[in-house]
C-alpha cells in the first residue's frame, strides 16, 4: 500500500488531561480515531480526578502551551481543531494568538466551564477573554445550557431562549453555535439547536437514561471536528457526531459508578 492510500486528516485537541480517561484529551483522541482521523493533543491543564469527579487542577502557562503547539503546527498539516478546557485568561489568550499565526479552517470550541461533578474549570476572567478572543471568529461553539447562559448573561428555559442565545453568541463573531439542550428538562426526548449564520436546525433524539455519563460533550465536539476535517458540511458533521455519541452512550462502560463512553468505531 502506498503512503498516499492511507492518509488520514489530522485533528488537534487542545484540552485538559483527565487521568481517568473519561473526558479531556484521552476522550477526544478516542473519538477522533473512531471517526477515522489521526489525533494530536495539547494539554492546557492537568486535572486531579477519577470516575467520581474532579478535586483540582494545575493549568499550564502560555509558554508551556506554545512550546507544545508550535512543533505540531511545524510538523503536521492540521485539518481541524477542537478546544476544550481553557481554564485561565492566559491560556485563552495564547490559544487565540497561535491560531492567528497558524490559521485552521475548522475550529470547534467546547467552552468547558464545569466538570460533570460541578467543579469549576474556567475562571470568570477566562470567560470574559473568550468572549472577545479571535478564537471565536469563524469558529463553531458547542455550549450546553449552563455554559450558554454564562456566555450570554441570561437564563434559557426553552427553544425560544436557545435561539436567542445562539443569536447573541453569533454576534461575538462566531460562524455557528450548537446549543446542547440536555439540561433543559427530563422529557423522554432531547434536542440540540444549531444556528449556522442564522439558519437554524433542530436535532431531536431519545434521552438515554442508564446512569450518569461523562465525556459526552468532549466526544460531541471532537466528533464534529473529525467530521469537518473529512470534508463534511457542518450540519452533516453535527448529525454524524450526535449519532456517534448516542451509540457510545448505549455502549458505555460502567466504571466507579459512572458511565464512560468507550466506542472504537
Amino acid at each position: 500500500m502506498k503512503d498516499a492510500d492511507n492518509v488520514r486528516p489530522v485533528v488537534m485537541t487542545i484540552a485538559g488531561f483527565d487521568p481517568s480517561g473519561a473526558a479531556g484529551i484521552l476522550a477526544d483522541s478516542r473519538t477522533i480515531i473512531a471517526l477515522g482521523c489521526y489525533p494530536v493533543a495539547v494539554t492546557t491543564a492537568i486535572t486531579f480526578q477519577n470516575a467520581e469527579g474532579v478535586s483540582g487542577f494545575v493549568a499550564h502557562d502560555s509558554d508551556n502551551l506554545r512550546r507544545q503547539l508550535l512543533p505540531i503546527f511545524n510538523g503536521f498539516k492540521v485539518s481541524a481543531i477542537k478546544t476544550g478546557m481553557m481554564p485561565t485568561r492566559e491560556i485563552v489568550r495564547e490559544v487565540g494568538r497561535i491560531l492567528v499565526e497558524h490559521p485552521v479552517s475548522a475550529v470547534v470550541i467546547d467552552p468547558v466551564m464545569k466538570s460533570s461533578s460541578g467543579y469549576s474549570l474556567m475562571s470568570d476572567d477566562a470567560v470574559i477573554e473568550l468572549r472577545k478572543s479571535p478564537l471565536l471568529l469563524g469558529s463553531i461553539v458547542t455550549p450546553n445550557i449552563p455554559e450558554a447562559e454564562r456566555l450570554v448573561g441570561f437564563s434559557i428555559s426553552d427553544e425560544k431562549g436557545m435561539r436567542r442565545a445562539a443569536e447573541s453568541i453569533r454576534a461575538l463573531g462566531v460562524k455557528a453555535v450548537l446549543i446542547k439542550g440536555g439540561h433543559l428538562n427530563a422529557a423522554p426526548e432531547i434536542f440540540d439547536l444549531l444556528d449556522e449564520n442564522g439558519e437554524v436546525t433542530v436535532f431531536h433524539s431519545e434521552r438515554i437514561e442508564n446512569g450518569e455519563f461523562r465525556g459526552t460533550g468532549c466526544a460531541l465536539a471532537s466528533g464534529i471536528a473529525a467530521s469537518l476535517a473529512q470534508g463534511h458540511s457542518l450540519k452533516e458533521a453535527v448529525r454524524r457526531a450526535r449519532e456517534f455519541v448516542l451509540g457510545a452512550m448505549r455502549e458505555a462502560v460502567s466504571i466507579g459508578g459512572r458511565r464512560i463512553l468507550f466506542r472504537t468505531r
